[in-house]
């Protein structure tokens, strides 16, 4: 069972509503994904920090339901 694209973009935005998301299905199995997220909110922190906020967007469906997400961050 994997994430459809456009619930992760939803989930995302649901929680950053200023972020410019973009998403690549690597794999075509719902579950290996590659995102550049832009957000306000990333201003001033660490890419750790940036990361741990696409996370906590993500309710707990990364390593579940979600397999796989390789991350870029930027500030917008």
């Amino acid at each position: 069972m994997g994430l459809k694209l456009e619930e992760i973009k939803n989930l995302i935005k649901e929680a950053m509503p200023d972020a410019e998301i973009s998403i690549q299905d690597l794999a075509g199995d719902d579950n290996h994904y590659s995102a550049i997220i832009k957000s306000k909110l990333f201003v001033g922190k660490t890419k750790i920090e940036q990361h741990k906020l696409v996370y906590k967007a993500l309710k707990g469906k990364m390593g579940n339901e979600l397999h796989a997400l390789a991350l870029d961050t930027r500030e917008n």
